[in-house]
Parts: structure tokens; C-alpha cells; sequence
């Protein structure tokens, strides 16, 4: 089986992101996603695959700042014009399964980005109000009792992070427990290059 690799450096993929995202909310998100992403290769052994896996996460969210209305619709186009091959676009593109396209996810890493983008958003408002403001003492039960109020972070759709689960064969508390210790592996990093940002 060929291994995924991108046709764009992650330095690349980044000056790409910063050209169309502006709001540090999102930039913070795409870091989060991609370090997700990476995290999640080589759980689910992909390891030889972890940097496309993270350039995807890095740029899936490349058209919500300027084109919100055409999610997923206006990337392709924003993605070729950086350089971007076919199966990246299509890797990003696949997350608005449901929603803005008719993209289904096929390959593992595409069920990953769709699964688990809504709930690094749900995860990572339970972690901000919390005395810590971190993921590194966040517990399943925690995310739970967040998850069930659907008044909070009410934006974060848990009827695509179910459809998510069950693309990849797994019960929600298995998703939460897996994205959580995603997110660990990279929020100490990300809040060294946030802080840097600002």
C-alpha cells in the first residue's frame, strides 16, 4: 500500500493556512488539529504517514475564516492555487461530509479528521474553563457531562462526532479517551507557539 505523503512542506502548509486565517482562535485550532492528527497516526499505525496526516489537520479549516458559507467548497481552489495534491484535498475536503459535500471520508485518516474536529472544539472549551485550563487533568467523565448539556459549545455538532465514531468502529467514550490524549501530546507546544504569536 503506498504511503500518504504531502506535496506540500508543513512550512509551506503553514504559510498557506496564515494567507486566508487571520483570528488566532483559528489558527490555534488548526495547530490543534494537526498535532491531533499526527498523534492518531502513529496510534493507529500510520506512523510513516503522520506528517500529511498532520498537514491535513493543519489546513482543514483553510476557507472558514474568509468563505464560512462555502466550507469545504472554496478549499480545493485555495489548496491547488498553494500547491496542494489531490489526495489532500480530498482529506480536507471530506470533514464537511453531511454538511457542505458530498465527500465522503474513505481512508482512515479522513474518518479521524471527521471524528475527531468537532470534539478537539468541544474538548478544548471543557479544558478552558477549568482551574487548569488544560487538557493534561481532563477526564473522560468530564468531557461526558459537557458533551450532554447541548447548550455548551453548542457549535460543536455531536451528531457528526457520533456519525465520526462510528466510521471508525468505536463507542464515543473511546473517541473522547483517544482525543484527549491526543490533544495532550501537543498542547504544551502549541500554547509555547500561541504565546509567541501574540
Amino acid at each position: 500500500m503506498s504511503v500518504l505523503t504531502s506535496t506540500l512542506s508543513r512550512s509551506q502548509a503553514w504559510e498557506l493556512l496564515k494567507q486566508y486565517n487571520k483570528d488566532p482562535f483559528h489558527l490555534q485550532h488548526a495547530l490543534t488539529v494537526e498535532g491531533v492528527m499526527k498523534w492518531y497516526a502513529a496510534d493507529l499505525g500510520y506512523g510513516d504517514e503522520a506528517e500529511f496526516w498532520g498537514i491535513v489537520g493543519l489546513l482543514h479549516d483553510i476557507d472558514f475564516e474568509e468563505y464560512p458559507d462555502q466550507h469545504c467548497i472554496k478549499a480545493p481552489e485555495l489548496l491547488r492555487a498553494g500547491g496542494a495534491g489531490e489526495e489532500l484535498i480530498h482529506g480536507v475536503c471530506s470533514h464537511g461530509y453531511g454538511l457542505t459535500v458530498d465527500i465522503k471520508p474513505e481512508h482512515e485518516m479522513e474518518k479521524v479528521l471527521y471524528a475527531a474536529d468537532e470534539l478537539t472544539g468541544l474538548i478544548w472549551a471543557a479544558a478552558i474553563i477549568r482551574p487548569s485550563k488544560s487538557v493534561m487533568d481532563m477526564e473522560v467523565k468530564s468531557v461526558k457531562k459537557k458533551y450532554k448539556a447541548a447548550n455548551f459549545a453548542a457549535g460543536c455538532s455531536r451528531e457528526v462526532i457520533e456519525k465520526g465514531a462510528a466510521m471508525l468502529g468505536w463507542d464515543l467514550d473511546t473517541l473522547i479517551e483517544k482525543t484527549i490524549l491526543a490533544m495532550r501530546s501537543c498542547e504544551a507546544e502549541i500554547n509555547a507557539f500561541m504565546g509567541k504569536l501574540a
